[in-house]
């Protein structure tokens, strides 16, 4: 009896079928950040990175937080109401948060492309008719999508400190040591670390007031702060200038406004880039509650 060579190609065939099936399965199960994830420059050769000032068109000039990506875009973090249009009083952002659309132009400083405002927390929540008073008193929060050909001189590390390390997700008790960075005219233009405590939170979750030194002031607005184990802690949103506490400032709590974003943008999945540098709390600092401004 003569073997027929045809029967054992076609095993080899449907083997090969088999193993392209699966390797589609294996593809399509794993995450989109797998497939497409951003490739960030050394820290030492970085133009964009935390800290940087953004000038949003039409509106003010602030100070960038942390980097953040969907798998595929990146993004650089900002106050929300640095696209804002109103008064410096103007701080419930359902209410009176007037603020320039989606898709206006932000310059970035260090990059060779302006930006885009490609989300606000102060839109999201109007268009969802939010109600919750703490999210709207301080949720406080905005991505500015990245030209993509500034992304590969982009490095997430915060200056001086390093990280983040995470985001901190259970908030900060009276006495925690936090830290954060500064670099506005009003203190001379000179970008340098600062340091200094938590009062604790408040706005069941959403904002931690916070005391430094130098205090963060108008030009700061949007800036990172760090928790004492380099967790991202949140953004820079308001100083007060009245009651037991002169000085210190609000600071819009990162886990939830992500959260928020994640559930009413949509930019797809979004998360917090880590630093590539680790963190270290022992950097020496430059050199209080009321109306809170914006700034």
């Amino acid at each position: 009896m003569r073997m027929r060579v045809f029967g054992s190609s076609r095993l080899l065939g449907l083997g090969q079928a088999v193993v392209f099936v699966l390797a589609l399965l294996v593809a399509a199960l794993l995450p989109a950040s797998a497939a497409a994830a951003p490739s960030f420059a050394p820290v030492d050769e970085a133009t964009v990175h935390p800290g940087v000032v953004t000038t949003t068109e039409g509106a003010g000039t602030c100070t960038s937080n942390f980097v953040f990506t969907n798998g595929t875009d990146v993004f650089l973090g900002q106050a929300a109401h640095c696209g804002g249009t109103g008064l410096a009083t103007e701080i419930d952002g359902c209410k009176d948060g007037n603020s320039l659309p989606l898709g206006t132009p932000v310059e970035v400083e260090g990059a060779s492309q302006p930006g885009t405002l490609a989300y606000s927390s102060w839109l999201a929540m109007q268009e969802v008719d939010e109600t919750d008073p703490n999210a709207c008193m301080f949720n406080d929060f905005a991505l500015v999508k990245l030209d993509p050909a500034d992304v590969a001189s982009t490095n997430p590390s915060v200056p001086f400190f390093g990280g983040p390390t995470g985001i901190d997700t259970d908030g900060t008790e009276m006495g925690e040591s936090v830290y954060s960075y500064g670099s506005s005219e009003l203190l001379l233009g000179q970008f340098s670390p600062k340091t200094g405590e938590s009062l604790g939170t408040t706005g069941e979750g959403w904002t931690h007031p916070v005391l430094t030194f130098p205090p963060g002031v108008p030009g700061d607005s949007g800036s990172a702060y760090l928790t004492d184990g380099g967790s991202a802690l949140g953004v820079l949103s308001t100083v007060t200038i009245l009651g037991p506490a002169p000085g210190s400032n609000g600071v819009s709590d990162l886990n939830r406004a992500l959260d928020y974003a994640n559930t009413h943008g949509d930019l797809g999945t979004l998360s917090l880039v880590d630093g590539t540098e680790s963190f270290d709390p022992e950097v020496s600092g430059g050199g209080l509650l009321g109306l809170p401004l914006l700034f």
